[in-house]
């Protein structure tokens, strides 16, 4: 049954191609929306680009026909511009004080009115305005498109029950037959004994998807540290494994992410040589925003963001300290151009070749941001993805509509890509305590 959807002006701004994803319906776009877009054209952030994004296309829209009647696009699409004369159709007491979303709202009420055999449905990622909406009893919608809209996000490793044959054959024969169900290619595996679930043996479904091979903890430190526990052993068999080109590491604080990573790309950038430089990024702001008026250097400006990061470093050149039995300073490996830090809002246009590059706090990034910065990857570069979903600070993102949660969907089961998602805190016992209750 065909339906009006009509959009926020949030929905554009995520999305300015978001009218494409109602095929076979009417897409209204609320004349307020346009005037709010206007608001964000000069910004030269992610924002700004679509809000110019945007208003190019409906110009050529506006061109091919009447707006305000409705032009006709693909896939059965129609397009109108819509204002209400007014937000008297919203009874006073559900009225707020930003006069715009009355305004958006109120012509979501008009057609839900004028046009009551066909139904009209909100569609707006303001969770606050859908409850408005539903209370003005509007049939509402969160914007889905791009979006990882299940129940459970892929984590890249699950638990398998088998006889006790099976967990000894792997151990011994290095293989086993992949049993008939929806598996993913470089997903690890927990194969349990059915009578005896502490016999164990952890494997890997590799890219044929056509048996179980064992892996095996790092027999030797890595900078100093050794995983700790099953999910850390899988995440530094992904970060270790040169036929991988893009790695996700999902999970709480304290889970070691960045430090497995950082300290597998030293370990190839020094001890193996396979990558000229170890480049670290995290978003200050969303990308494009200016780093602000700190004074001094880029580096100087960035030290307060990047400061974790440092942690990581100095307390692997720590531990490597006692491996090693050498004092190699952080300073000097900036000095020897093997560790980069920068800031990701240069980094659009830029070709990066060779490189192992860390992108922390990645669930700030918006879908497009992070396709901004994958297709930066030169011949031979390994690029990581860290995050939690559930720490965002972005006021347009969420724990499924971010650029990380977004990765993790889409290179699921590809030949070159893999995540892993750390669920045991390993920073101290009360870091892992708090984590979880407060």
């Amino acid at each position: 049954m065909r339906k009006n959807y009509v959009l926020d002006t949030n929905v554009l701004l995520h999305d300015p191609y978001a009218y494409r994803a109602f095929e076979d319906n009417n897409v209204i776009i609320p004349i307020y929306v346009i005037e709010e877009i206007d608001g964000f054209k000069k910004s030269q952030d992610e924002l700004g680009r679509n809000a110019r994004t945007v208003s190019r296309e409906i110009d050529r829209f506006r061109r091919q026909g009447s707006l305000a009647n409705g032009i006709e696009l693909e896939r059965g699409i129609v397009l109108r511009l819509m204002f209400a004369p007014a937000a008297s159709n919203i009874p006073r007491q559900y009225r707020s004080n930003f006069e715009k979303d009355d305004l958006i709202l109120s012509v979501a009420k008009l057609l839900k009115d004028t046009e009551p055999d066909m139904p009209t449905v909100f569609v707006t990622m303001d969770t606050n305005l859908r409850i408005r909406a539903d209370a003005l009893d509007i049939q509402t919608e969160d914007y889905e498109r791009g979006h990882v809209r299940t129940t459970e996000v892929y984590t890249g490793h699950a638990e398998l029950y088998v006889p006790a044959d099976a967990v000894d054959a792997l151990h011994r024969d290095g293989v086993v037959d992949l049993p008939e169900g929806e598996w993913a290619a470089h997903q690890y595996l927990t194969l349990r004994d059915e009578k005896n679930p502490q016999h164990t043996a952890l494997g890997k479904i590799p890219v044929k998807k056509d048996c179980i091979v064992p892996v095996k903890a790092a027999s030797k430190l890595i900078w100093g540290i050794r995983p700790r526990n099953r999910e850390q052993i899988f995440a530094m068999d992904l970060l270790l494994d040169p036929s991988i080109s893009l790695i996700t590491l999902v999970g709480k604080a304290g889970t070691g992410k960045t430090l497995i990573a950082v300290a597998c790309g030293l370990h190839q950038v020094t001890d193996e040589q396979r990558f000229e430089k170890l480049l670290i990024s995290r978003p200050v702001f969303p990308l494009g925003r200016d780093i602000g008026f700190l004074p001094g250097t880029v580096e100087e400006k960035l030290n307060p963001w990047m400061q974790p990061i440092y942690d990581s470093v100095d307390f692997l050149l720590s531990a490597a300290k006692k491996e090693r039995k050498e004092n190699r300073p952080y300073g000097g490996l900036m000095d020897m151009n093997i560790i980069q830090i920068e800031p990701l809002t240069y980094i659009r246009g830029r070709s990066i070749p060779n490189q192992f590059m860390i992108v922390d706090e990645s669930q700030n990034l918006t879908p497009h941001e992070v396709k901004t910065i994958l297709t930066r990857a030169g011949e031979g570069t390994k690029i990581v993805l860290t995050g939690d979903p559930y720490q965002i600070d972005h006021p347009y993102l969420d724990s499924l509509s971010n650029g990380l949660a977004y990765s993790v969907a889409r290179f699921r089961d590809t030949a070159i890509a893999g995540t892993v998602t750390l669920e045991k805190g390993e920073r101290s016992a009360l870091a892992e305590l708090a984590a979880n209750i407060l």
